[in-house]
């Protein structure tokens, strides 16, 4: 949590999340694109209870389980209020009409789609209230290309109004400080003030941004706050789901080396939000982190390699073209190279995996080097198994260790070899055919064939 003082205010955050995904030609609701493999939604919610939110209401449309979901399984304290009718923002913000009615201190009206806001500037938007001190707070932002925004018209410091590009004067369209949508209300008059905004224009909608009219008119004070562009993009379709992911990663990156990772061509290795790099790390290029992952002091990880849900110890080395999935925990000096693949398995200290394999189900021992071309044979078409090898063994290349089976301490399997016993410590397991050799077979082929 942020260390912030609203002198024991309490804040409810209203989180419009209704819209549906048509510009975004899916069949997914809008707010659950991934951003850095995260939801949009899951982002927002994040920033809000970081910034001390007491209560979030999410407002969703009909037939949105799914969206429902998404926000119990991050906030499980979440209200959730459905809004059967698309008649406006102001209109969907009353869809939380029960909860307003609480009487919280603050209300925090903000937009699923718009997921980059961090924490502070939803703090900044309280405190802008001044404790009751102004009505209605509106966040703002400059840009150098303002045209299609909603300009705010400042006055004196004081918000005058928000001024639609379409209706703003030549001199109001030079106005660079432009409306974010997101707004902080006065919790004790913010029912009164959104039940006086009214429909008349041409599309018969309640639009949140009349709340300043409104309050004004009553003789209210109303105020900006200003947040960075980057920080208010919003979403609507694909290009702009690729802007927001690329803002957000180079966000991720920056705090990444700032921590005292080393990114050799920071815009090619792509974060998760919950990546954890520790001091020294190195990154080469092309590098793709899912969620999940922490990578311990001085360990390098070289390019074109692939982690999720991995756990990597100090000093090791993966890569380069190494994938490591879900539930790989890796001690620390543990070296997994080229076209290694590593899923749901214990690799301990100073393990080597160095070429070409596939370790799946395993516990692989401290010491242990596993050859070229091992795998372990984990599944049998229904049921998974395990395979536990002992420290200091040796895997010889090409072995096939068929679960579930043993291999014990120190214990050393012959090249091509296919396990399917448990091998004791300090013993050789062989398991390959006798060769033969024709002498001459190959020639009399030959010429058989020539025939």
């Amino acid at each position: 949590m942020l260390p912030l003082d609203f002198q024991g205010r309490t804040c409810l955050a209203i989180v419009l999340a209704a819209g549906e995904s048509s510009r975004m030609r899916s069949a997914r609701p809008k707010v659950l694109h991934n951003l850095a493999g995260r939801s949009m939604l899951a982002h927002v919610l994040s920033s809000l209870m970081e910034a001390g939110a007491d209560r979030t209401i999410v407002i969703v449309g009909p037939n949105h389980g799914a969206v429902v979901a998404e926000a119990k399984a991050i906030a499980r304290d979440a209200e959730i209020a459905i809004q059967t009718e698309r008649l406006g923002t102001a209109h969907a913000v009353l869809a939380a009409r029960e909860a307003i009615a609480r009487g919280y201190d603050d209300l925090l009206i903000v937009f699923a789609d718009t997921p980059l806001v961090r924490p502070e500037t939803f703090a900044k938007m309280r405190k802008a209230l001044g404790g009751g001190q102004n009505a209605v707070v509106a966040l703002g932002f400059k840009t150098k290309q303002p045209a299609g925004y909603g300009r705010l018209i400042l006055e004196d410091g004081a918000l005058k109004a928000i001024r639609e590009d379409r209706e703003a004067s030549e001199t109001e369209r030079n106005i660079e400080i432009c409306n974010a949508g997101l707004m902080a209300l006065d919790g004790n008059r913010a029912l009164a003030l959104l039940g006086a905004i009214g429909n008349a224009n041409s599309q018969k909608e309640y639009y949140l941004t009349d709340i300043i009219t409104v309050a004004r008119s009553s003789g209210l004070d109303v105020a900006a706050a200003i947040a960075a562009e980057d920080e208010v993009l919003g979403v609507n379709d694909r290009a702009q789901l690729a802007a927001a992911e690329a803002n957000l990663q180079a966000r991720l990156r920056a705090k990444a080396m700032r921590g005292g990772a080393t990114l050799i061509d920071p815009s090619s290795v792509t974060l998760a939000f919950d990546t954890v790099l520790g001091r020294d790390v190195v990154v080469e290029p092309h590098v793709v982190f899912g969620r999940g992952v922490s990578v311990g002091e001085g360990s390098f990880i070289r390019s074109f390699s692939h982690l999720e849900g991995a756990a990597v110890g100090q000093n090791a080395i993966i890569g380069p073209f190494a994938r490591l999935r879900p539930g790989a925990d890796l001690a620390h000096d543990v070296h997994i190279g080229n076209f290694v693949e590593v899923k749901a398995s214990e690799v301990g200290a100073g393990a080597k995996i160095n070429h070409l394999s596939y370790i799946g189900d395993a516990s692989i021992g401290a010491k242990t080097n596993i050859g070229a071309g091992t795998i372990t044979c984990n599944y049998d078409g229904f049921s998974k198994f395990r395979t536990e090898v002992g420290a200091h063994a040796f895997i010889g290349s090409n072995s096939a260790l068929v679960a579930p089976v043993k291999i014990g301490d120190g214990a050393y399997i012959g090249s091509g070899s296919v396990i399917t016993q448990d091998v004791a410590p300090d013993a050789l397991g062989l398991a390959r055919a006798r060769p033969i050799e024709k002498p001459g077979w190959a020639k009399a082929f030959r010429e058989k064939k020539r025939k």
